[in-house]
């Protein structure tokens, strides 16, 4: 009997470690994926970092400011209305 829960413990722990191992995989792909700054398209007090009237993330006081910018991946700023990727007056 104890060889069966042997086998039983030892499939499950396989399949963890393939999960944990495909997780692994997935975030290092994503960090690897190419960013760009999206201008104009963000909430206000969503702001992902430092603007010319902010010190940092945040710090947006309105919808859509022209100097505030969201980070996302190459390629989805320009599929958004309003977006630039400089940032506008």
């Amino acid at each position: 009997m104890k060889s069966k829960n042997a086998i039983a413990a030892s499939a499950i722990a396989g399949l963890f470690a393939l999960s944990m191992a495909a997780v692994a995989t997935d975030s290092h792909a994503a960090k690897k994926q190419k960013m760009e700054k999206c201008y104009g398209v963000v909430k206000a007090g969503k702001n992902d970092c430092k603007t010319a009237n902010g010190s940092c993330a945040g710090s947006s006081k309105i919808d859509g400011a022209g100097e505030s910018f969201v980070v996302l991946p190459k390629g989805t700023c320009d599929k958004i209305v309003g977006g630039s990727l400089t940032p506008k007056a």
